[in-house]
């Protein structure tokens, strides 16, 4: 019995040590991949549209199981969805089936990320982001979105893990502020799954 325990105790002192990160440590990771978003609200036939995510983002580590992380992203958001379009002035109103809602930013993930084990990150924020980019896009056909606002901002939440340097990351990204500036609603969902590769500077 006192084997059993002193091996349960040596595995978890292991899984503690592993779990350490080293503090005051800066590290970098260049990452991509892809966004399945879509907006929040009443709209017609709503669907969800894949974007492509890339961008750096750098951690400091504050303790041994705790850091920091901020980054710089592009994000490709929006959705596809029906739309009324009249086809001029006076002019009959028609539904547009499957249009895509282009919405482009630039995010700015500021993270707290915390290691349970080693590898394993538990992650949460705050991210503000710019509006870079507003089209509607139909069978080539592109025109630019009335309203949208240059400044967004979302909570992301999430998980990484890191082997051999690359880090999976999945993250959800609440969209807070609306995306319009004339209605009640619409907001941002997106999901996201990067792979990145971690180096110390």
């Amino acid at each position: 019995m006192k084997k059993i325990m002193m091996i349960a105790a040596m595995m978890i002192a292991a899984v503690s040590a592993n779990a350490q990160n080293e503090v005051g440590q800066i590290t970098l990771q260049p990452k991509a991949g892809i966004n399945i978003s879509t907006i929040t609200g009443d709209y017609n036939d709503k669907k969800a549209k894949v974007g492509l995510v890339a961008g750096v983002e750098a951690e400091y580590g504050i303790t041994e199981n705790f850091g920091i992380d901020f980054g710089v992203l592009y994000s490709m958001e929006g959705c596809k969805m029906d739309l009324p379009i009249a086809a001029g002035e006076g002019a009959s109103v028609y539904l547009a089936k499957g249009v895509n809602i282009n919405l482009d930013y630039i995010n700015i993930p500021i993270l707290a990320q915390y290691y349970p084990v080693k590898g394993l990150a538990i992650k949460a924020g705050i991210q503000p982001a710019f509006n870079v980019r507003h089209k509607a896009s139909k069978d080539g056909d592109k025109v630019n979105i009335d309203g949208v606002k240059s400044f967004n901002f979302s909570i992301p939440v999430g998980l990484s893990y890191e082997y051999a340097s690359f880090v999976l990351d999945a993250r959800y990204n609440i969209g807070v502020t609306k995306l319009f500036k004339d209605a009640d609603q619409g907001r941002n969902s997106t999901f996201s799954i990067t792979i990145g590769y971690k180096f110390a500077l």
